[in-house]
């Protein structure tokens, strides 16, 4: 193990810088995807930022579930899990309706904002569930070491 040069009050310091580095990538990747979409660039070309978004989010969800964290400010229940997976639905529902060219009628804006944002409310609330019961089996395992 390498010799840590830094004070207590150093370290703390440097995991803040770390912590808001790390958000910053995460929330700029999603909003430089969301901007690149609406702009009409092809998938493809979203490739890249697209993997390293999903590795950091994956990572990020295993290291809080294995370590039995869930979040600062938000509580683990189905009420947060609503609320946030609506969020996220119609988030995506009105970005993808926006993005989408191919779009003229008033019926076609609904519908497509309609299925998109209710399929991903539903996967969101689905994975939202199974990570909440993780999160909760891990941290009572936790509780009694």
């Amino acid at each position: 193990m390498k010799k840590n040069n830094l004070d207590e009050m150093q370290e703390q310091e440097l995991l803040k810088i770390e912590h808001n580095g790390c958000w910053l990538a995460f929330w700029g990747l999603l909003a430089v995807m969301a901007i690149q979409m609406v702009m009409g660039v092809p998938g493809t070309q979203m490739l890249g930022e697209w993997i390293v978004f999903m590795v950091l989010a994956l990572y990020l969800v295993i290291a809080c579930l294995r370590k039995g964290i869930w979040d600062r400010h938000l509580k683990a229940n189905r009420k947060t899990n609503l609320i946030v997976s609506l969020l996220a639905g119609a988030a995506a529902g009105i970005l993808i309706t926006v993005s989408n060219p191919y779009l003229s009628e008033p019926l076609d804006y609904v519908l497509v904002a309609g299925i998109s944002g209710g399929f991903t409310f539903l996967l969101c609330f689905a994975a939202l569930s199974i990570s909440m019961k993780l999160y909760k089996k891990r941290r009572e395992k936790l509780e009694q070491e």
